[in-house]
């Protein structure tokens, strides 16, 4: 294990960065929509690029007339986020890095906000949340966001995240960034007021573990990649989303990607996703049947959402083919 946290790692979306660059990068990801989105609640957001395409496009023609310019929908209907990252990094600080499933996620919760009111105005905590990029972009329809993970370098360039993207947030939402460690119990022990500066920025105070209490959704990209946590997660998940209280059970889902990466085995003697099969151990697929060697069923119903039926609004990446997005619940069928 220590020699797997001292190896230097970098997320393939950071190809075409500045090299030997191990610092904060800054990235400007420009997130589009599509014609029949009705863009009312980000119409702050064009209003620079807007103005700006018209004094691109402003012509006369042969004889001196002003040229009404046509103003392009792509052009006028997108906005960037910024955001601060690593371009590599040890492994225990991986969330400083862009990983392609947390761009897939952003996707997904741009589609939700676009298409539906399902996240206007709800309580959500994003698990292992990085960089905070998706918990960003949902707060401009949520009441509340928790960005949460742990380590204080982590945190601190997921707080300068929020501080550099404030502008997209909703003027009545609030988002927070939270330490929260998997390898402890559930509930955090909250502050008070003993802590050192650092600890205290991050902790969490009575009324915030009693707002987390009915958040509805849960959102995670990317922290599927070691045995060990995935237990961790999944004890976690077992906390917030406990069995037994329908008031606190009500809508809470967790929507979680993963990419699939593949290494060979000298145990299998084949090619395997390192801690996909793991992670899968704890979901039963809906509408499946299958046996299950331990008498208890797994503790999470889980249905893996296909991509294609959502379109991709962060511009220039490619999604590929190994990453998963799920939707996962408690089941009902636990033992």
């Amino acid at each position: 294990m220590d020699g797997e946290d001292s190896s230097e790692v970098m997320s393939e979306v950071h190809v075409g960065c500045p090299p030997h660059s191990s610092g904060p990068h800054i990235s400007r990801f420009t997130i589009s929509l599509p014609p029949e989105v009705e863009p009312s609640i980000y119409n702050e957001l064009f209003e620079a690029e807007a103005s700006a395409s018209v004094r691109e496009v402003l012509t006369l023609d042969d004889d001196g007339d002003l040229v009404l310019p046509r103003r392009s929908k792509q052009s006028t209907r997108c906005f960037n986020v910024t955001i601060q990252h690593n371009i590599t990094s040890l492994i225990p600080n991986v969330g400083l890095q862009v990983w392609k499933a947390e761009l897939v996620l952003a996707d997904f919760v741009m589609h939700k906000m676009c298409t539906s009111s399902d996240f206007n105005g709800i309580i959500s905590l994003e698990l292992g949340a990085g960089t905070g990029l998706a918990g960003i972009l949902l707060s401009r329809v949520a009441w509340t966001v928790f960005l949460t993970d742990h380590g204080n370098y982590i945190l601190d360039n997921c707080a300068k995240n929020v501080q550099l993207n404030s502008g997209v947030f909703s003027h009545q939402g609030s988002v927070h960034v939270r330490d929260l460690n998997w390898m402890n119990p559930w509930p955090p022990i909250f502050s008070l007021g003993n802590s050192s500066a650092s600890q205290e920025r991050y902790s969490w105070n009575s009324s915030e573990l009693k707002e987390v209490q009915r958040a509805s959704v849960l959102l995670a990209a990317d922290v599927i990649y070691s045995d060990d946590l995935t237990d961790a997660l999944f004890h976690t998940l077992k906390r917030l989303m406990p069995l037994g209280s329908k008031k606190v059970l009500v809508n809470m889902v967790l929507y979680l990607a993963l990419e699939k990466r593949y290494n060979f085995s000298l145990n299998d003697l084949d090619v395997v996703a390192n801690g996909y099969s793991h992670f899968r151990s704890y979901i039963m697929e809906e509408g499946e049947h299958r046996r299950f060697e331990r008498e208890s069923f797994p503790a999470f119903v889980g249905k893996c959402i296909d991509l294609n039926e959502f379109r991709q609004y962060v511009r220039e990446y490619d999604r590929g083919n190994d990453v998963e997005l799920w939707q996962i619940k408690r089941s009902e069928n636990e033992s």
